[in-house]
């Protein structure tokens, strides 16, 4: 009876023990490593039966101590904090204990680490055993990764980066769930409050603005102004001021400067004083070249009071001639609107139809099998329209147009829908979509990732003006009709801008002013002499300017090739043979002297117009050619730099096609002015920054502010 007992109680230990290995095993399959949880098996009445090798890297670093029968736990050998290990058949593992080494929760070792005393754990220095046990551990693969020190000023400058970057408001670090939510990646970041998060905020935009001083420092030409108006809610303004220069490589930037706070932003001064701010806080009094602006913004009072405010800030540029009064995205969005306007009838009757369609899935199935049916070659999909963005009006538009003979068959495969335009509203539809073409791809050109050079403006501005002109000459009367108002403001656009769009594409080798010149025909007539003669003046006048300017030192790479002889002042070739009184040819080195000066007379600006144009390559980077020919063109390099900066649309690439009215939201508008600008600023510096310019090193301060 005894052996019985004995044997039973035997089979159950070796029970309990394979069920400790089963239990060990799947932990190490999962995501521990923890086979070594069931070293021993501890009960009441008796010793483990089976002892297993510890195989875990953490027992580098700590040891297992008995606490009571049955019960035992981890000591930490650095700090000696103790962590429950096993309590009977139940075990904690490990991961808790890797934790604690890992993350840092290990005061000494951390103090240690610090000091350079302790090796960082990580799994590859902590394995212990042969090598090949260390085999082993990397064909498993680890879940462990290597510890990296927590930096809590690092992510709190990377924690204000994010919030810039994608507009999230500044309170969220109060939200209950964020916190919560940070808590549980992160127990010892520091949650920041609204406070501080935005003192961060605030010192990574004046991080930033000390690199572009340094740009801006640098520049060897002007800087172009662009000036837009938003409102708030609380009728306050906040003027938009953003810079556009060519740096000394030659390279455009485009770089909003500054958010300035009007409190009446109707009043006369409030652009000339926003304008004061921004150069002032640049240094920017003497460099300031030309300013764009939208129309609405002031009155004929204001832009002449802002021309002359121009000319005092640039006593020799032109006398504020260099004042764009009319943003090119905005006139193409009014042009685009007005045409809109005029058939909106009709506009409503095809998004009605296909509103109509694409908020059915039966409607939706039935279109698109009678389209199959009808087999309508086009690839193109039914939209419906954002009123604020004219751009979708005039696609929805395009694909119905390619539709219309489904939507005209519509009604007898679906007697609900009854309202098809008719075959007149097609026709009419149809002319409307020739003129949005050509606002849409005249408009394209601003919403690309690079901003264009003023160069291209030209072309676009006179082909609008040509096709408008030409199409209010009709005699249809519905192209006529809808056309001529059309043309009366893109009149007015041309007459206020074309000096400053012809200075910009004489500065192209492809060009010059030969196109000014075939414009002119197309568009004056018999008058294009007088208007060509405005355009040559100005562009001689405004050379003489620069060569009365001081003239920028050559740098190692701009040294004379020693292609040009070097005069001395008496007309004398430099480092030429020295000639005696008694030559009796002195006088024919005084005549060929005397006859070269007269040959340079002919100024850069006149030697280059005369030249021949270059081809007209379709891949032409206009900055590389002026960067490789500023030697044989000192002063006009340094005038075409300026010139090619020039902005003609104050508008960024996500609103070229916006109609809406310009506001700032109701958060930002409830913020401080200084935090506000920021914010702006800082996302727009940012999203220009090379990758290695924004990565934070993880010794990274934070600068603290007080706001």
């Amino acid at each position: 009876m005894a052996s019985t007992v004995e044997n039973g109680e035997n089979h159950e230990n070796i029970e309990n023990i394979e069920n400790v290995e089963n239990t060990e095993n799947k932990i190490e399959i999962d995501e521990n490593n923890n086979e070594d949880n069931a070293l021993q098996l501890v009960t009441a009445d008796s010793q483990p039966s089976k002892r297993r090798r510890k195989k875990s890297v953490v027992w580098e670093h700590f040891t297992v101590e008995n606490v009571s029968a049955g019960c035992t736990r981890a000591l930490c050998k650095q700090c000696k904090q103790s962590f429950a290990y096993s309590n009977g058949s139940k075990f904690a593992g490990t991961s808790h204990l890797k934790r604690h080494i890992a993350q840092g929760t290990c005061l000494r070792r951390r103090e240690g680490r610090n000091s350079g005393q302790v090796t960082p754990y990580t799994p590859e220095n902590g394995v212990s055993g042969s090598a090949s046990m260390a085999s082993r551990k990397r064909r498993r693969g680890s879940l462990f990764t290597p510890s990296v020190p927590f930096d809590q000023d690092v992510s709190r400058q990377e924690f204000a980066k994010m919030i810039i970057m994608n507009d999230y408001p500044l309170h969220m670090v109060e939200h209950p769930t964020f916190v919560s939510f940070i808590r549980t990646l992160q127990p010892q970041f520091n949650m920041a409050n609204f406070d501080s998060v935005q003192g961060d905020c605030v010192a990574l935009y004046l991080r930033e603005k000390q690199s572009l001083v340094k740009l801006l420092e640098g520049l060897p030409g002007k800087i172009s102004l662009t000036v837009d108006m938003y409102t708030s809610n609380q009728s306050l303004g906040y003027v938009f001021l953003t810079g556009h220069f060519i740096d000394k490589n030659w390279k455009l930037h485009r770089r909003i400067l500054n958010v300035v706070l009007v409190p009446t932003p109707d009043s006369g001064d409030a652009l000339s004083h926003a304008i004061g701010v921004c150069l002032g806080d640049w240094g920017l009094e003497n460099k300031l070249f030309s300013i764009t602006l939208e129309k609405f913004m002031s009155s004929d009072t204001d832009t002449a009071s802002l021309r002359g405010y121009l000319s005092i800030k640039n006593p020799l540029i032109l006398k504020g001639q260099l004042l764009i009064e009319h943003c090119y995205a905005h006139v193409l969005s009014s042009l685009a609107t007005d045409a809109l306007h005029s058939m909106q009838e009709l506009i409503s009757k095809v998004r009605e139809s296909v509103k109509y369609v694409k908020t059915s899935m039966i409607h939706d199935e039935k279109f698109l099998e009678l389209k199959e049916q009808l087999q309508v070659p086009t690839s193109k999909n039914l939209v419906l329209d954002d009123k604020t963005q004219w751009s979708t009006t005039y696609l929805m538009l395009v694909a119905a147009l390619e539709l219309r003979e489904v939507f005209s068959c519509l009604d007898t495969a679906d007697p609900d829908y009854k309202i098809a335009p008719s075959a007149d509203d097609w026709k009419q539809i149809e002319t409307l979509c020739i003129y949005l073409r050509l606002f849409y791809n005249a408009a394209n050109m601003l919403t690309g990732t690079s901003y264009p050079t003023s160069n291209l403006y030209f072309h676009e501005v006179w082909k609008v003006h040509l096709e408008l002109s030409h199409a209010s000459n009709s005699e249809d009367p519905s192209i006529s009709n809808l056309t001529k108002p059309l043309k009366e403001k893109i009149d007015k656009y041309w007459n206020t801008c074309f000096y400053v769009l012809a200075f910009t594409v004489a500065m192209d080798p492809r060009f010059k002013m030969k196109l000014v010149e075939f414009s002119f025909n197309k568009i004056y007539g018999e008058d294009s002499a007088s208007h060509l003669r405005i355009v040559d003046d100005g562009i001689h006048e405004l050379f003489s300017e620069y060569e009365m300017q001081p003239s920028v030192p050559l740098t190692a790479n701009d040294e004379n090739d020693g292609g040009e002889t070097v005069k001395t002042e008496e007309g004398v070739p430099s480092g030429g043979p020295h000639l005696s009184c008694e030559d009796d040819l002195l006088d024919f080195d005084v005549f060929i002297s005397e006859m070269s000066s007269s040959q340079q007379t002919k100024s850069e600006l006149d030697q280059y117009l005369e030249e021949s144009l270059l081809p007209r390559a379709v891949d032409f980077d206009i900055l590389s050619w002026w960067k490789i020919n500023q030697l044989k063109y000192p002063i006009l390099s340094r005038m075409a730099r300026d010139i090619l900066s020039i902005p003609v649309s104050a508008a960024p690439p996500e609103s070229v096609f916006f109609t809406g009215i310009k506001e700032l939201d109701q958060y930002r508008s409830s913020l401080r002015p200084e935090t506000v600008e920021s914010l702006i600023c800082a996302k727009d510096w940012l999203q220009y920054a090379a990758p290695a310019e924004t990565a934070v090193a993880s010794n990274a301060l934070v600068m603290k502010m007080e706001i």
